[in-house]
């Protein structure tokens, strides 16, 4: 298809002239088949992995959509972690600043009910959120849907894997019918069919190639003969030395007892997955994006919605349920140019499925040995970076600058030793060189932010 610009859409002036500032001009596949459609008022099911631009084609259609004047709850957009509703609701915000006075808030689990009870009292266009939050909302009649003109469901096969098929419909439910459906989801289950035909009228089909067979990405496929998957995934990682990688493990179970075992080996590994309480989710986040730990063990549920950036290497500790799943997986690696390893164990048991995957992707596979044991002996790689945890963020009024500020004052480090700073409610957290974690330990501890002192530890 040949690129199609975003001027030829009849798009609200506000919304054109804000596109050209950040800077797209043209749109991405599923964009230009959805976009269409979406704004001549259809219901659109939409298929593409993540990456693919449908945060802007459904955030674009449902923004056009709005009625600045009228304070009510508009569109509601359905995500299935918190995560991922961050990321959209800060997409949102971007795609709209050509539009004055436009709010979108976030409700979310794991978050107090109290603060999102006194936002939604002062009004909202658009809300992102979690289904089980926005049940509760709906429950405590804290949440209006009667003025919802848009509906998307976001990574919608997500939602279903997670078991929020009920709390969707219910949510769906008490929304006008006269209201317009967007369904996104990178995979096709036939709970996606059935949950699209209970909630959508006559939908538009758009389907984005998944281009499984992207020229950056080399995988590589291991025979094992036992089930010691932990030995194979050390090894891989001391051949590799990946700066950052992703694990993918089936269950929780599987993903504890895995970042467990490579921690006890010294590899900077965290776990992620349904069962952490926000704190430790957030840290676990934080310590990855920040390169303090290189090896983060997860779910695929978990791992949805992540933005993930220059992934090094993933590795699937078993063989994903289907092709779909398996090249989203594979997929976060060799973006943008760079280049990307994916590796993928297997037993006799499971050679089934590899048969599978070689038939729908077109691929000829054949197993790898695994590199040698030998490399075990040697101490693994750490990651370059350390995280700091100061205990005070936006509630104490802590911003970044006055955290740089304070590391790189007299006698402190320079400015090119600090790495990512994530401020959060109550709490920040900052990414220093490895080598001058202590001094920066030192200089936060003995100094004072905001003209406090605050508790300050490595993580």
């Amino acid at each position: 298809m040949s690129q199609i610009d975003f001027a030829s859409l009849p798009l609200q002036e506000g919304l054109l002239n804000n596109l050209t500032s950040l800077g797209y001009h043209t749109m991405t596949p599923i964009q230009a088949q959805s976009l269409p459609a979406i704004l001549a008022g259809q219901d659109v099911i939409g298929q593409g992995k993540t990456g693919s631009g449908k945060t802007a084609a459904f955030g674009l259609g449902l923004l056009h959509r709005l009625d600045v004047a009228q304070f009510r709850v508009q569109a509601l957009v359905l995500c299935p972690t918190r995560e991922l509703a961050d990321q959209v609701a800060k997409e949102l915000r971007r795609l709209a600043r050509g539009i004055h006075n436009i709010k979108v808030l976030t409700l979310c689990g794991g978050m107090p009910l109290g603060p999102q009870i006194g936002s939604l009292e002062h009004g909202a266009h658009v809300i992102v959120g979690t289904p089980g939050r926005i049940e509760e909302h709906l429950q405590k009649q804290t949440l209006d849907l009667g003025a919802v003109n848009t509906v998307v469901l976001d990574e919608a096969d997500r939602m279903l894997d997670m078991g929020f098929q009920p709390a969707v419909e219910a949510i769906v439910g008490r929304t006008p019918k006269d209201r317009q459906t967007l369904l996104f989801s990178a995979t096709y289950p036939p709970q996606i069919a059935s949950i699209a035909s209970a909630l959508l009228r006559n939908p538009v089909n758009v389907e984005v190639a998944q281009s499984p067979s992207n020229p950056n990405i080399r995988q590589r496929f291991y025979r094992l003969d036992n089930e010691d998957r932990a030995t194979a995934v050390r090894l891989i990682l001391m051949e590799v030395q990946p700066k950052s990688s992703v694990v993918f493990c089936t269950t929780k179970r599987d993903t504890d007892s895995l970042a467990n075992e490579l921690q006890a080996h010294g590899f900077a590994a965290v776990a992620l997955h349904g069962d952490l309480d926000q704190r430790d989710r957030d840290q676990t986040l934080v310590r990855f994006s920040s390169r303090s730990a290189s090896i983060l063990v997860a779910t695929d549920v978990a791992a949805r919605g992540l933005d993930i950036d220059n992934l090094d290497l993933v590795i699937n500790v078993h063989p994903a349920r289907d092709s779909d799943v398996h090249t989203h997986r594979i997929g976060r690696t060799g973006r943008a140019g760079s280049k990307g390893l994916a590796c993928t164990l297997f037993t006799e048991k499971e050679a089934f499925k590899i048969a599978r995957l070689e038939s729908s992707l077109n691929l000829a596979i054949t197993p790898s040995a695994l590199p040698p044991l030998k490399l075990l002996e040697k101490v693994p790689f750490k990651p370059a970076m350390a995280t700091l945890q100061i205990d005070g963020g936006k509630k104490q009024k802590v911003r970044p600058g006055d955290i740089l500020g304070a590391l790189t004052g007299e006698n402190g480090i320079t400015g090119d030793q600090v790495g990512k700073i994530q401020i959060f409610e109550h709490y920040a957290y900052v990414a220093v060189d490895r080598d001058a974690a202590r001094q920066a330990l030192k200089k936060l501890g003995e100094g004072k932010l905001k003209g406090r002192s605050f508790r300050v530890r490595r993580v």
